[in-house]
């Protein structure tokens, strides 16, 4: 429960989801689709978590409607989409937030707060790796939408490259200046996208690599960051600090590789989105990186229709 906010109601074209949902908000109502919603209900907000293809036109309904919207990720599976929706906020004047809630991992966290102190200097390198089994299941689903791509917009690239783009952004600042990618299917040939992603990045003066896979032995996260006074490694929950030629710090926190919806991590989310609604000049940060996220991932899928051709990315 968030201070302040209430839920009135929830749309969902699934009848089996009706039952949970009102067991745990015996107050609100349950409609058959969004469009029945917002025409019924006097709302603040609407918080949208349908499958990637409908996040715009679920977004752009609620913000026509006068609403501040919070929306999982991706925000649009296009960087127009995502444009398109900035500027319909912005004439509405209404907060547009994304779900970024891995920078929100204590351990995410932790590495953030040492790079903003400059605990390792300048960062020249920086590997992030998510690895997976196998696409995480779709919750109520017959089937799963992850591995569609009408509905995904794509593979692992759409599905964890979009938190490896945020999550950089917070530790390298900005944007990268060009970047390079191969997509392929090593492992679930019965799925028709890509189960590995390798995104490699120039960041003006630091080098990212994103390897994101489905088809890994075991699951798990792992970052590197090389600066020019040491390296920060971060290995699920583990944070260790070696800079200065002193003996290794190590911080010990919840693994960001259990589960997947990380309920825990969404206390961050809603300070962020609240902020945004009740302060319309701190709106356009977590656009500005869901603006980011979009062009990487885009850019990606280019450079690998491309042979991995490397391909700038455009500043803002």
């Amino acid at each position: 429960m968030v201070p302040g906010v209430s839920f009135v109601g929830a749309a969902d074209g699934r009848p089996e989801g009706r039952a949970p949902f009102l067991e745990a908000w015996p107050d609100a109502r349950w409609y058959a689709s969004a469009e029945e919603l917002l025409a019924r209900e006097d709302l603040d907000f609407a918080d949208i978590c349908a499958p990637p293809s409908l996040h715009v036109p679920l977004a752009r309904a609620a913000l026509a409607r006068g609403l501040h919207v919070l929306c999982e990720k991706p925000l649009a599976l296009e960087p127009s989409g995502v444009a398109a929706l900035g500027r319909l906020a912005r004439e509405r004047d209404r907060a547009l937030v994304t779900v970024h809630n891995w920078k929100h991992a204590p351990a995410v966290a932790e590495v953030t707060r040492l790079l903003r102190e400059g605990a390792v200097g300048t960062v020249r390198r920086c590997r992030w790796e998510t690895r997976r089994t196998q696409p995480a299941v779709a919750a109520g689903e017959k089937g799963n939408w992850r591995v569609d791509p009408a509905q995904s917009g794509g593979g692992v690239l759409v599905d964890h490259g979009w938190h490896a783009a945020y999550v950089l952004r917070e530790w390298l600042g900005g944007r990268p200046q060009a970047l390079s990618a191969t997509l392929e299917i090593r492992k679930h040939h019965e799925f028709p996208l890509e189960d590995t992603a390798e995104v490699r990045l120039d960041w003006g003066g630091a080098q990212a690599e994103i390897f994101l896979t489905w088809a890994a032995e075991s699951r798990g996260n792992s970052a590197v960051l090389e600066g020019d006074r040491g390296s920060i490694a971060l290995d699920g929950g583990r944070v260790t600090l070696a800079a200065d030629g002193a003996a290794a710090r190590v911080r010990e926190m919840p693994s960001i590789a259990e589960g997947s919806h990380h309920a825990d991590w969404f206390g961050g989310v809603a300070r962020e989105f609240l902020r945004e609604v009740r302060e319309p000049g701190a709106r356009g940060e977590n656009l500005e990186a869901a603006a980011l996220c979009a062009d990487i991932l885009a850019l990606a899928q280019d450079s690998s229709r491309r042979g991995g051709e490397a391909l700038p990315v455009a500043p803002r």
